[in-house]
């Protein structure tokens, strides 16, 4: 009797085993004349050495379909064991799967363009709206590209402008203090991540969220960075972010003119950088507009009657 250890890669073991481990009870029976065991992400399968290579194509095949929708089912269980690749019929406007398999797609046309100018360009700027999904799109190209293994790392980052003094008045460490700034960024990741998955990530800086003043002095290689709220950045945090561009980097800024916190008297650095950087090669601009927002249709109506206000006021 020969014995195997099979590692699972880059899926949570939860995910893969499924509720009370019935994927791995099914695994079981049809594969009568092995012994199987499993511990965390490892799989202890003992028997003769043809049935072992087997079972050991079938995890493969399942751990792939596992990497891909981040869940698996009977149906898959069964494609694997009889030697089919499990596939939910492909989608070429599919970005990535959440964390219950269904899919994640540009929405709208501009969401679409967001995803073709990231395809060319290393940079991208996206400007829109609240609610326009800018930064839930960038974030799912983010998490496409690290499970294609393109990249080593996703770098989230924000400016914590409004909490400027008050920072120091909140509870807890310097993580604590900062989290709840960067919290729509952890929504988003947890959407597309099993949890699991997601705090071994964060553990290992796979995947990092910061402030953007602890951006500076960093060479970023390897990674997709994505600055989310840049509306709110000073022109010398814009610039500082952007140089720390590093090799088989791509970079997504995103924001909304509308919604500045800085004081009256200073320029967003969003706002400087659109105008300077326009013409150089190899960044795309993506402008999102009402049309594109995909949350309940009231925030629609909110954005109409903000921007109904602010014109009447100015004239």
């Amino acid at each position: 009797m020969i014995e195997r250890h099979i590692v699972l890669e880059g899926i949570d073991p939860v995910s893969f085993y499924g509720v009370n481990n019935v994927h791995l009870q099914m695994l079981k029976k049809l594969h009568p004349k092995l012994r199987i065991v499993a511990r965390d992400n490892i799989i202890k399968a003992m028997g003769d050495e043809e049935e072992l290579e087997r079972f050991n194509k079938v995890i493969e095949l399942l751990n792939e379909y596992c990497i891909k929708y981040n869940c698996i089912n009977e149906e898959a269980i069964i494609d694997s064991v009889n030697g089919k690749r499990g596939d939910k019929g492909s989608d070429s406007n599919v970005i990535v799967y959440n964390v219950n398999g269904r899919p994640i797609y540009p929405r709208s046309e501009n969401q679409c363009r967001l995803v073709e100018e990231f395809g060319k360009n290393d940079m991208v700027f996206a400007v829109g709206p609240a609610g326009s999904g800018k930064t839930y799109t960038a974030i799912a190209l983010a998490v496409r590209a690290l499970k294609n293994r393109e990249v080593r790392k996703i770098i989230l980052s924000r400016p914590a402008v409004e909490a400027g003094e008050k920072l120091g008045f909140l509870p807890g460490d310097m993580r604590d203090k900062i989290d709840p700034y960067l919290q729509p960024l952890y929504d988003a990741l947890e959407d597309m991540i099993p949890m699991a998955k997601l705090k071994e990530y964060m553990d290992l800086n796979v995947i990092q969220i910061a402030p953007l003043a602890f951006m500076r002095g960093r060479t970023l290689n390897d990674a997709i960075v994505i600055l989310d709220e840049a509306q709110n950045t000073t022109a010398q945090q814009i610039k500082m972010f952007l140089t720390r561009m590093g090799n088989n980097t791509k970079m997504i800024i995103t924001g909304d003119l509308t919604q500045i916190d800085l004081p009256q008297k200073q320029t967003s650095g969003l706002t400087q950088a659109l105008h300077i950087l326009k013409d150089v090669p190899g960044i795309g601009f993506v402008t999102l507009n009402k049309k594109d927002i995909v949350r309940h249709k009231l925030v629609t109506r909110i954005v109409d009657a903000y921007d109904a206000y602010d014109k009447a006021t100015k004239e």
